[in-house]
């Protein structure tokens, strides 16, 4: 049967468009497939180049201790991150890590040693005692680790990358004998605050002046919702303690002495002071006999204890005094009671106020 020529193009060009059609869509197909298979390459590329670091889930101030609670993981790009960034728990809790001596505990792939003079020691666990050892000499000398808080060196904003340039080891170690102490007879900067670290300091009126504790964390008592302006409560251990009572009569004794609180300006970077208030011979032998304060402790007091300086210059001190020294320690301290009654009694009202409520 004879086909007609109009049937017969339009045949051609409905063939035509169909394959036009095909090999359109065939390059589309290709085009999105080798866009795909970039994307997967890309994401693949993407994924293999990120790395697990811990960030910061709050706002740190410079001094404040940095715990696991304060950090959380985030996956970034491992070529912005820098090298010394924590990006394992485990690794952040044991950089806090010292011996007893105070050296770093540091870690390789071959695990923990110290370098307390450029030469590595290693330190190794005890399986049956789970203690821990450095063998020196083909001897094991058992060693104890502890932690010291690691602290912010500079202010810290939220999601910032943890790196160990941005932290420092605490100069206070917590011990057994840590007691929170209240205190209301120092003389205390227009600007103190909760969370500054601070000297206790004595001056003498002869200008005598003497560091009784160095770098405390403060924390200022609120009574009914206020700040109290003339107390604070800090961390101490038992030999600070007394020196800082055998401080406190001695500022009673002899009238015009203050003890006073001195600030730091950047608690992060700056290294704790080095106390230079030679306690009483009386005190000395109270802490040698005292079984609550550390040995480290006692040594470091026996350290600074100086005999000329104590009888040259602060017992010739209260000896100008003698005369009115019982009655102004008597004074000193009766008023010291009586404000901390106060403080207790507005604290006590404060709370029943709020229950009543």
């Amino acid at each position: 049967m004879a086909t007609n020529p109009m049937q017969r193009q339009k045949r051609v060009s409905y063939l035509l468009g169909m394959l036009t059609m095909l090999v359109i869509s065939a390059i589309v197909i290709g085009i999105i497939g080798m866009q795909l298979v970039n994307m997967k390459k890309k994401e693949k590329e993407a994924q293999a180049a990120l790395t697990t670091v811990y960030v910061l889930n709050t706002d740190v101030s410079s001094g404040v201790e940095i715990t696991p609670d304060m950090l959380v993981t985030k996956q970034v790009d491992k070529n912005t991150v820098p090298a010394d960034a924590f990006g394992d728990i485990e690794v952040f809790q044991s950089y806090s890590l010292v011996d007893e001596a105070g050296n770093s505990v540091l870690s390789d792939e071959n695990g923990m040693y110290v370098q307390p003079n450029e030469t590595k020691i290693r330190i190794e666990m005890e399986v049956e005692t789970g203690k821990y050892y450095k063998e020196v000499n083909g001897q094991k000398e058992y060693t104890e680790l502890s932690n010291v808080p690691l602290v912010a060196k500079v202010d810290l904003n939220k999601n910032t990358v943890l790196t160990r340039d941005l932290v420092s080891k605490s100069d206070s170690k917590v011990t057994s004998d840590v007691r929170t102490q209240e205190y209301n007879m120092f003389t205390l900067p227009t600007n103190l605050e909760t969370g500054d670290f601070v000297d206790i300091r004595i001056r003498f009126p002869s200008g005598l002046d003497y560091i009784v504790v160095a770098k405390k964390e403060v924390t200022i008592p609120d009574v009914a919702g206020i700040p109290s302006t003339d107390t604070i409560n800090i961390n101490i251990s038992e030999d600070e303690t007394l020196t800082i009572s055998n401080a406190i009569v001695e500022a009673y004794q002899v009238l015009g002495t203050e003890l006073y609180v001195s600030k730091y300006t950047d608690p992060g970077m700056q290294q704790a002071s080095i106390p230079t208030y030679p306690i009483k011979r009386e005190i000395m032998e109270l802490v040698n006999t005292n079984p609550n304060i550390v040995d480290e402790a006692k040594q470091a007091l026996y350290a600074r204890y100086n005999t000329d300086q104590r009888n040259n210059a602060i017992n010739s001190e209260i000896q100008r005094n003698a005369e009115d020294a019982d009655k102004n320690i008597e004074s000193g301290i009766t008023d010291h009671i009586t404000r901390q009654q106060e403080l207790r009694q507005q604290y006590l009202e404060a709370l029943a106020g709020g229950t009543a409520q």
